[in-house]
Parts: C-alpha cells; sequence; structure tokens
C-alpha cells in the first residue's frame, strides 16, 4: 500500500505536481488522427494534464496546441474562424497562430506594439501512427519523436482507438499490468472474442489460475512476467512490458495481432484509455478491422459521435446478470475494455492505496509505483530526465513463451522482447 501522501503524489498531474512534471518530459498521445482530418478544419478543444487547450490545423496545414482562451477577455476560442492561417476570435476579431502567436488586433494600430505583446501558451503538435502526439514540457527538454513500434510499421499494420475512462490515470494503468484477473474476469472472452480465441495459451490461463510473478527492471520501466503452469512439467509465460509512464504492452495471443494501450490523464479524475492494435510482419485482415470497430479485443463501441462507450457509468455498463449467471461472462459486462474500465470505475475516482492489502501477484503494481515515485523525485530534488523518453527504450515487445523450469525468462526471451522490424512476435 502507498501513504496517502505518496498516493497524492502518483495521481496529481496538473501543472506544478510532481507526476505532472514527469508526465510533462514525454510526447504523449492526446487525439486521433481522424479529430482534425483536413487544413482548415474546426479546432478541437481538450483537457490534458488539466489543462484546457486547443488542437488547431490551420488553412495551410500547420498543426498546433494553444491555450483554449482569447487573451482579450477569456473567451474560447473554440468558436473561432479558423482562416488565412490562423483562427480568430469571433468576438473582437484577435487572430492567433498555432504557435499561439497573436497576428492581429483589429481595433489596434500597428504602432501600438500591442500584438506583439500577446502569446498564448503553445505546444507542439505531431502526427504519428494514427495520433497526434504533444509534447508540454520545457522547449530546451523536448525529446526525440517518438518510435514505439506500432507507429513504425505501415499503417494497414495497425489499428489504434481512444476511450473515455472517468477514474484517475494510476488505477488505469494498474489494471493493465495486472496479469492475473485474466483469469477470472475475461475466461468468458478467452475462447469467444474473435481477436483472442484460438491460442493454446488461453487454456493456460483457464487451467492456471494462481500465477507467480517474476518483475526484471528494464532502462524505460519493466518486465512484469507471469507464470502458469503448461505441459511436460514446462511454464507458460506471459510477459508484459511497461514503459515509464503510462505504456503498455498485452502479451500475444497465436498470431492475433499484439496490442496495447497508453493511460494519458485529462485531469485527476478522468484519462484517455488508448488502446492499439498492430502485427510486425503482415496487414491486419478485414476481418481483424472490422473486429476492433465493433468492439472486440481491447476496443469498445461508442456512444455516437463521442468516444464515450456505449457501455458506460451511467448505464451500469449494460450489466446482464443473467450472462454472468450462465457463465458467458465473470462480471456480466461484455467485452474486455469495459470489463476492466468497469471495475477500475468502480474504485471511485481516485482510489484510496493506503487502504488496500497487496499480495504476491501484485509485485508489478509495486514496482511501477515504487519506480515513478524516485523518478519523480529524481527529477524534482535533480533535474534527472525520468526513463522512458529514450526511444530506443521504446523498441519493446511483450511475449508469450513457454520454457522449461530452469530457464529465466529475462534471459530466454530477450530477444523476444526486443520489437525487431520484420521479426514474428513471440506467441503461443
Amino acid at each position: 500500500m502507498l501513504r496517502r501522501e505518496q498516493n497524492d503524489i502518483v495521481t496529481q498531474t496538473g501543472p506544478g505536481t510532481q507526476m505532472g512534471d514527469l508526465f510533462r518530459c514525454y510526447w504523449l498521445p492526446i487525439m486521433l488522427s481522424e479529430e482534425l482530418p483536413y487544413d482548415g478544419c474546426p479546432p478541437v478543444r481538450m483537457k490534458i494534464l488539466s489543462e484546457r487547450l486547443l488542437a488547431v490545423r490551420d488553412s495551410e496545414g500547420r498543426l498546433g496546441l494553444i491555450d483554449e482562451f482569447c487573451a482579450h477577455r477569456g473567451v474560447s476560442l473554440w468558436f473561432g474562424r479558423n482562416e488565412d492561417g490562423g483562427l480568430r476570435c469571433p468576438y473582437h476579431g484577435w487572430k492567433y497562430g498555432v504557435d499561439g502567436s497573436c497576428q492581429e488586433i483589429p481595433s489596434e494600430t500597428e504602432e501600438s506594439g500591442m500584438c506583439q505583446k500577446i502569446n498564448l501558451k503553445s505546444y507542439p503538435l505531431i502526427e504519428k501512427g494514427g495520433a497526434f502526439w504533444t509534447y508540454m514540457g520545457p522547449k530546451e527538454h523536448m525529446p526525440p519523436e517518438p518510435e514505439w513500434e506500432f507507429c513504425t510499421v505501415r499503417p494497414t499494420q495497425s489499428f489504434i482507438s481512444k476511450r473515455l475512462q472517468e477514474c484517475n490515470w494510476l488505477q488505469a494503468l494498474e489494471g493493465g499490468i495486472d496479469s492475473s484477473h485474466v483469469s477470472f474476469l475475461h475466461r468468458g472472452n478467452l475462447n469467444s472474442d474473435p481477436l483472442f480465441k484460438g491460442a493454446r495459451g488461453n487454456q493456460y490461463n483457464m487451467n492456471d489460475a494462481r500465477p507467480v510473478f517474476e518483475v526484471v527492471e528494464h532502462e524505460g520501466g519493466l518486465y512484469i512476467g507471469a507464470r502458469r503452469n503448461a505441459e511436460d512439467g514446462k511454464y507458460y509465460w506471459r510477459i508484459t512490458p511497461w514503459v515509464m509512464p503510462c505504456f503498455t504492452l498485452v502479451p500475444p495471443r497465436g498470431d492475433h495481432p499484439i496490442h496495447g494501450h497508453f493511460w494519458v490523464p485529462i485531469d485527476d479524475e478522468h484519462c484517455w484509455a488508448w488502446s492499439f492494435d498492430y502485427h510486425p510482419v503482415r496487414d491486419l485482415t478485414e476481418t481483424e478491422v472490422q473486429a476492433m470497430k465493433d468492439g472486440y479485443g481491447i476496443h469498445v463501441k461508442y456512444v455516437p459521435g463521442t468516444y464515450i462507450p456505449e457501455a458506460n457509468k451511467s448505464n451500469d455498463y449494460l450489466m446482464d446478470r443473467e450472462a454472468q449467471k450462465r457463465g458467458d461472462t465473470y462480471s456480466g459486462v461484455a467485452g474486455i475494455a469495459m470489463q476492466d474500465a468497469s471495475l477500475q470505475e468502480s474504485m471511485g475516482p481516485i482510489v484510496d492505496r493506503s487502504m488496500e492489502n497487496l499480495v504476491s501477484t501484485d509485485n508489478g503494481i509495486i514496482m511501477a509505483r515504487q519506480r515513478l515515485l524516485r523518478a519523480a523525485k529524481a527529477l524534482k530534488d535533480h533535474g534527472t530526465r525520468p526513463p522512458g523518453i529514450d526511444p530506443k527504450q521504446q523498441h519493446v515487445r511483450s511475449a508469450a513463451i513457454v520454457l522449461p523450469p530452469d530457464q529465466a525468462y529475462k534471459d530466454a526471451a530477450a530477444e523476444a522482447l526486443k520489437a525487431i522490424p520484420g521479426v514474428r512476435q513471440t506467441s503461443v
């Protein structure tokens, strides 16, 4: 468990907080490419790390993320007119570039110099892997662009989505690095979901509900290994990489695509749950892509016109008690993503970790918390840049592998945990 003051540190990500400063060291996904589809399209308002911002693609195709509010009298620039290389406030006509610079104040003469004195807060915006990314830290410390494998394969090999999750980012992340719940919460889906079924490893998950965890540090974060019994005295290992602060990869099943997540704070009580699937050596099939759009695997169906899950807190996640009783789903909630989200949200907006009773299967979660706290303190006290910024530390994969009992997975699966272009994933 964490002391309450430690819980505050790891869950609070607004400006000036320790974890907020840490998050601002990284490139973070904040929007899907479809949200800014063409030059001069309407701006998109958003909140990230408790800052209210506006994403803009101007008439010349330039991208930027700026303060939502006009510097004149605080009008939301979401109402602005995207015109002639800038965004014009409809109230009094003040015009801004995508870098936050004030381009024009119609009521003032050029001689007044007023325009040159006005600059909105702004952050860079880049497009990679079907998403827009931003870096919200000091410009002098801007890291190289992200090199996650799903961003670097051909677009036909990758699919990405996002959904609103109504809880703090950390309890969502901790669900993503907890392999022990699969044998219970998702047992009804392993052999029926089209993006999971047919894998031999599914039966190992079903037959052994007491995984043994072995957690190994790597430069960017952790490898979290969950060991279950396989046949002939061997072990089935599912190895989940966590790269700081909020990236996880789910171990693959058969020849299904690899999938993973980012958990990006909106504010302290909400986050964007980013979900992606990719295959390192082949295109995704039409059937796979359609299944993802239909809410299978780690994706969801939406309330039309939003990124809010169709099954959500307001409708009790469309829980079906009869399906739960029959065993179709262990929790009565359909879909792997919402099975996770429903229970994570049930903890409340920010869970009180001082009240927990942790066990051995929580070792990955314990070590991730410790690493976050150490990194936040080192950044605050010494300006030490945290792990996971270096693109080389992003070249990771998850793996599922059967090994003899005398082989340590950190050695036997070392190559399998590297993202090597053109090499198939290691899966069971």
